[in-house]
């Protein structure tokens, strides 16, 4: 028995407060008496019981200190300082009693009511047991009525399926207040007391996430509490990213219809929109996001001017990464190839899905983009909103524009966003109005670029490439380095050493072409040439088909190997045969004409011995 220690008693649950020599001071858990010391004969059989049990016992529920608010926390508090000047003085009944007294005529409350706040402490070893359990008016509990409309409306009411109340309550009757064959109980409540119910109960943001879903919620219903761009991104560099497929249907140069593009843009969301670069392609995934990249920190001036586009770089002076990207849990921007771009030290942020909310405005600057376009290719394959109804005309019919007739049209929508959209009702600092910053994209961009909080990263081109190219694991051999089980040697640094001892790297690798590899060593990419002649000027791809076929002729012929083995091994073993049965027989010829002459020799010494002229020693 251990001091704090709970033990079951006859059932009853006590918990041992002090120790002497024969005797125990023990309260009783239950009732909640003040403590009396019990000898240890009448307690020689007890059984070990849990904190869990006495509170399940009790009915009672604990919460930890840290969770209660701050009036409890303090009611608490101030209740076991008026118990914690007992507690030293527990073991001894008459100075207990007068330390009782004091306390209760010092605190200007009456005994009893410090024994129970002492007895209460003393019970559980716990101060949050001294909040007061109730405030105010208890809470009435439901009635049998009450707890069935409940029940109807968690059921019938509150889904998607969007019942009315009048459904609802017909449910209701028919599952709660109808006999086996569907009659109705005659006490049966109205559609007034449901109605009454519901409108008591119901809160507003309960009925619009139960019927129209959370996400629909998030964008349309909920507070909109923040601060806006200014506590999201509180400084130049922070990009939102995003694709969408293009209102437009488009041809090739034939005529030919094709059908719609993929957009993927970067915004920057401190200027509320500045488009700091674009991808137009066919197919979105990360072969888009790294023209993408490529394109926000090429030189604007010339990407336009190949498409015969004049400008100056103060109408699109953008040509650094920014330091945070934001995208959602598309699975291009999860993939393992974008996410080394974070080895540039920039910072990657993925939303949760079904938010676009979040990423506002890249969602509204394709808005903005595609809207200022509409009126003037509405009969050029423009796709409204009334695409695929009834009715509606076949907007593939109209499309005559191509792929780099349509990147114009996007360039000088980007254009006009950047630099003639007044953007309202943005949060000026006293800064920017003392600045006269103008309220288009690309001055409140520039200004923001200029202040020490900017947070964008200046990137080669070449440095950019290697860094979004896809890896894999190579391997040191004696034939070179080892990719895809191609071989490779650099030609620029001697390796001879890695190539003997052998050893894993990682390798960056082009799969539009197989001729060059990069071997990521020592905070960069070393260039590797294919030592292969034959798959020069290959993809990946195309090297994985011939490998393939060639294994596969090589798998049809295996069978014609094994039958030739079979056949040489037959072939062999017959001549082996044969030899030996004829090695057989000159043996035995050999054998047996020793023997004759054995015989002979044998039978000439003893005619020799007979005649006297041998002694016999010789034999």
């Amino acid at each position: 028995m251990e001091k704090n220690q709970l033990i079951k008693v006859n059932g009853v649950i006590y918990r041992v407060l002090a120790i002497e020599e024969d005797s125990v001071l023990m309260i009783d858990c239950m009732k909640k008496t003040m403590p009396v010391w019990y000898k240890t004969d009448q307690i020689s059989r007890y059984d070990s019981c849990t904190e869990e049990e006495l509170l399940k016992i009790t009915g009672l529920t604990l919460l930890e200190e840290d969770k209660l608010s701050s009036k409890d926390r303090k009611v608490a508090h101030d209740r076991f300082t008026i118990v914690a000047g007992i507690l030293p003085f527990l073991a001894d009944d008459r100075l207990r009693t007068e330390i009782v007294k004091r306390v209760a005529k010092e605190k200007n409350i009456c005994m009893q009511t410090v024994r129970n706040y002492l007895c209460k402490y003393l019970a559980y070893n716990d101060i949050s047991v001294l909040v007061p359990k109730e405030r105010g008016k208890a809470e009435r509990k439901l009635t049998e009525d009450e707890k069935n409309f409940r029940w109807a409306l968690n059921k019938y009411y509150f889904t998607r399926h969007k019942n009315s109340l009048k459904t609802s309550y017909t449910y209701m009757l028919k599952e709660k207040y109808s006999d086996g064959e569907g009659y109705l109980f005659p006490d049966c409540p109205t559609f007034n007391q449901f109605r009454y119910f519901y409108s008591k109960y119901k809160t507003k943001q309960n009925t619009i996430i139960s019927r129209n879903g959370i996400k629909d919620y998030q964008r349309n219903y909920r507070p909109l509490l923040g601060d806006g761009v200014q506590e999201f991104a509180p400084n130049v560099g922070v990009g939102m990213i995003d694709a969408t497929i293009c209102d437009i249907y488009l041809v090739d140069d034939a005529g030919n219809l094709v059908g719609r593009p993929a957009l993927t843009i970067v915004t920057d969301a401190y200027s509320n929109g500045f488009v700091m670069g674009y991808s137009l392609t066919w197919e979105g995934g990360t072969y888009s996001l790294r023209e993408l990249m490529l394109n926000v920190i090429a030189d604007k001036v010339e990407c336009c001017k190949k498409f015969g586009i004049i400008i100056e770089k103060e109408q699109w002076d953008s040509n650094r990464l920014p330091g945070v990207i934001v995208s959602d849990m598309g699975s291009e921007y999860q993939s393992s190839t974008f996410a080394q771009i974070t080895e540039l030290g920039i910072t990657l942020i993925n939303l949760p899905p079904l938010r676009p909310e979040l990423k506002s405005i890249v969602e509204r600057s394709f808005q903005l983009l595609q809207d200022s376009v509409k009126p003037y290719l509405m009969d050029h394959g423009y796709v409204d909103k009334d695409a695929g109804k009834r009715v509606a005309p076949d907007y593939r019919k109209d499309a005559c524009l191509t792929m780099k007739d349509y990147e114009k049209v996007i360039i000088h929508a980007i254009l006009f966003n950047n630099n003639q959209r007044i953007v309202e009702n943005y949060p000026y600092t006293e800064e920017m109005t003392e600045a006269k910053v103008q309220p288009y994209p690309c001055s409140i961009f520039e200004w923001g670029k200029e202040q020490p909080e900017c947070n964008l990263i200046t990137v080669s081109k070449k440095e950019l490439i290697m860094t979004l190219l896809p890896r894999t694991n190579a391997r040191f051999t004696r034939q070179g380095l080892i990719v895809f089980g191609l071989r490779y040697d650099c030609k620029e640094k001697n390796f001879t050493e890695e190539y003997l001892a052998g050893g894993d790297a990682i390798a960056a690798y082009n799969p539009e072409s197989a001729d060059m590899v990069y071997l990521q060593h020592e905070g960069g990419f070393i260039e590797f040439c294919l030592i292969e002649s034959r798959f020069t000027g290959k993809s990946f791809e195309e090297i994985k088909k011939l490998q393939s076929t060639q294994r596969s002729i090589i798998e049809d012929a295996v069978q014609s190997n094994l039958q030739g083995r079979v056949d040489l091994a037959s072939h062999v073993e017959r001549i082996v045969a044969g030899k030996e049965k004829s090695r057989d027989v000159n043996v035995k010829g050999v054998r047996e004409a020793k023997k004759r002459v054995k015989k002979e020799r044998h039978k000439d010494f003893i005619e020799e011995v007979q005649d006297g002229k041998s002694d016999g020693k010789d034999a």
